[in-house]
């Protein structure tokens, strides 16, 4: 009887990098010369999934903002973990950037994307688990045509590839 082989596809994000790439921004930021004498802040909302920004102007927000995302890059997290919701005003003249932190797949993009894999018409089979695409098939070169299609595509979440069995 052949082994059935299998991974699953999700957008689960590693808190602990996540926090350590926040971390690492406080850092960068208060050693960073145009942030001397300045007002900015960086906190992760854990319950509701929310990373606030706040800084003196818009060109400081921005540079915070690529601060964060060239931490998260070097900690092996991608960009698209962050969707931006708003930037508005703060108290004391300062702004606000808000993101929400995506670590789901929305249903709409995981029916995308097992519409995508049954088109490559490989012999697998992919189904949504909640919020992951379970993936299976008898051959391993077939998962991983499926994982390399699938990473090459654009995709609004930040893909992770896991549970290889």
């Amino acid at each position: 009887m052949a082994k059935e082989h299998s991974f699953d596809i999700s957008a689960k994000i590693d808190i602990q990098n996540f926090k350590n790439a926040i971390n690492m921004v406080d850092r960068e930021v208060a050693n960073r010369y145009d942030f001397k004498g300045t007002t900015y802040e960086v906190s992760y909302k854990e319950k509701e999934k929310l990373l606030v920004l706040i800084a003196s102007s818009d060109s400081k927000l921005d540079a915070l903002k690529d601060i964060v995302i060239s931490k998260f890059l070097k900690q092996g997290l991608s960009s698209k973990v962050l969707e931006e919701l708003r930037t508005e005003d703060s108290s004391g003249n300062n702004r606000k950037m808000t993101f929400k932190v995506v670590d789901y797949i929305e249903s709409k993009e995981a029916k995308k994307i097992t519409a995508e894999i049954k088109k490559m018409k490989l012999k697998v089979n992919a189904q949504i688990e909640g919020d992951a695409i379970r993936v299976k098939g008898p051959k391993l070169d077939d998962l991983q045509k499926v994982m390399q299609e699938i990473r090459s595509g654009e995709w609004e979440a930040p893909l992770v590839f896991e549970n290889m069995r």
